[in-house]
């Protein structure tokens, strides 16, 4: 549980509110409502070889910091290698997606201004009532300012 100071607050190591997308986990650190609308942070456990379809933020930035493993991110027609270390930007608006590697992954999702979080809440609960089709995953996205642009990978919901 987030201990706060006024309207600071501080989340130990493995906590915050857990969202299960079904083939993994995400731990919610930060939302728009927390911090003013400024950012949305998640952190993501991921399997080897997932990754979302090719799509685009149209109402905020996202950035990832890679933790452990590695991702293969998709950018302006490139494909770049990440491994632990790597800090990704992406502008809102452009075109992105990712793959994690070899072997699972995790990661941080920033999310600027503040973004996301309902998307994923939205996602869990669809997965909980069945499979998720992809006509449903875009219009999940597109309440969330999100645009799928690609085929939606087996394994994503």
């Amino acid at each position: 549980m987030a201990e706060t100071a006024g309207s600071a607050f501080v989340y130990g190591p493995g906590e915050g509110r857990q969202i299960d997308l079904g083939g993994f986990r995400m731990s919610v650190k930060a939302t728009p409502d927390e911090t003013g609308g400024l950012f949305s942070l998640v952190e993501a456990d991921e399997p080897a070889g997932f990754g979302p379809p090719l799509h685009v933020h149209h109402d905020a930035a996202e950035a990832f910091y890679v933790l452990e493993g590695e991702y293969i991110i998709f950018l302006d027609g490139r494909e770049m290698p990440c491994p632990a270390g790597s800090f990704i930007f992406i502008p809102a608006g452009m075109p992105h997606g990712f793959r994690v590697g070899t072997v699972a992954s995790r990661k941080l999702n920033f999310y600027t201004p503040g973004a996301m979080v309902g998307y994923f809440d939205d996602v869990a609960k669809a997965t909980r009532t069945g499979h998720v089709s992809p006509e449903v995953l875009s219009e999940i996205a597109l309440r969330h300012s999100m645009e799928v642009l690609g085929p939606v990978p087996e394994g994503y919901v």
